[in-house]
């Protein structure tokens, strides 16, 4: 089913709750994460959200960010057509706090006379939306593809169910409407016309009980590129023999750019770590490239990676479950097809 075709409001990186004003609506977006933000597009939409009427106007989009008035990345916002952005500061928030992050968009959201509050669907922005559904006592619409307001004033909704091996058409009758968007589900899209970006400061009113869980990003998880943003994810299975056998899956990622992934069967077998699953009960990827090499493709692996562009599967099985996902296939053995790539990579970087 072609997701694209059935979009008829697509959501960018930051917010979309802007093209509802086709209905006479107001909506505005609200956004998260200052330090995720600085580092471009694609990592912006961790803990980003959007709310809906604001002082921009019929149609205006309003961006938050959880720092100082300096952290907001107003040239990125003005290329996506944001003309009002939020600096949340508050001597109290020294980290990701799922529950004042909530509050403080909860009461944004109110003084806006918001439409919708709209939030990319990771873990942050997922976290992030429950409090905020928890908090006002609306409901939460999870992982959407699109969503349009009506005249009536309710919102039809395309979303993401069964880890995105199928399409949900539902109507949320919510104001404001709490929306998660699929990640990586539709391209961004910029601005005709960049906007000129206008930043306020908002100190939320917080309560004790809200900075009771608060956390902060380790360094070994700021370092490098993360499984989750990945555009290149080398993934192995039981096929690859043991944990001495992924000295060539981490060669081959480190040439392509990318990072090792692995199926559950692998960190049950203590191999790797299981912060390198990639699947249902691990960590859901949608890179541009999953090489997928030894994985048989059970229905709790593929859950996790379906939203890869494309996938390449490297398996002695031609039966193998995960070939009939594959855009490509390669019958053979990891040991023999892998070192062969490797070096035809290096000796076509060595003559260039």
């Amino acid at each position: 089913m072609d997701q694209k075709a059935r979009s008829s409001v697509p959501f960018g990186p930051f917010m979309a709750a802007g093209e509802a004003d086709r209905h006479d609506a107001a909506p505005s977006a609200v956004a998260g994460d200052a330090g995720e933000a600085s580092g471009g597009a694609a990592q912006a939409g961790d803990g980003l959200t959007g709310v809906a009427g604001a002082p921009a106007g019929p149609g205006g989009v309003v961006a938050v960010v959880f720092g100082g008035a300096a952290s907001v990345p107003v040239a990125e916002l003005s290329s996506y057509g944001v003309q009002d952005a939020y600096a949340v500061e508050s001597a109290e928030l020294n980290g990701y706090a799922p529950q004042a992050w909530a509050r403080a968009l909860a009461g944004l959201a109110a003084e806006l006379s918001a439409t919708a509050v709209v939030a990319a669907g990771t873990d942050h922005g997922s976290e992030v939306m429950a409090h905020v559904g928890a908090i006002t006592g609306l409901p939460l619409a999870a992982n959407c593809v699109s969503a349009e307001r009506t005249a009536e004033g309710t919102f039809e909704l395309v979303r993401h169910r069964w880890a995105g091996s199928l399409l949900e058409d539902a109507v949320l009758d919510a104001r404001p409407a709490l929306l998660t968007v699929a990640v990586d589900a539709v391209a961004a899209a910029a601005a005709e016309q960049p906007a000129a970006v206008s930043v306020h400061a908002y100190r939320p009113a917080l309560e004790e009980a809200d900075l009771r869980v608060s956390a902060t990003e380790s360094a070994e998880r700021s370092a490098g590129v993360s499984l989750a943003t990945a555009r290149v994810v080398v993934g192995g299975g039981r096929g690859v023999g043991g944990p001495d056998g992924f000295g060539v899956l981490e060669e081959l990622a480190g040439l392509l750019g990318g990072v090792v992934g692995v199926s559950r069967v692998v960190t049950s077998e203590g191999w790797r770590p299981h912060k390198q699953q990639v699947g249902q009960t691990g960590t859901r990827i949608s890179p541009e490239l999953y090489l997928a090499c030894g994985i048989s493709g059970a229905i709790q692996h593929m859950a996790g990676c379906l939203s890869a562009k494309h996938i390449v599967a490297v398996n002695t099985d031609p039966d193998a479950p995960i070939i009939s996902h594959a855009d490509y296939a390669v019958i053979g053995d990891l040991n023999q097809v892998l070192p062969a790539l490797v070096a035809a990579i290096r000796a076509r970087e060595g003559s260039s």
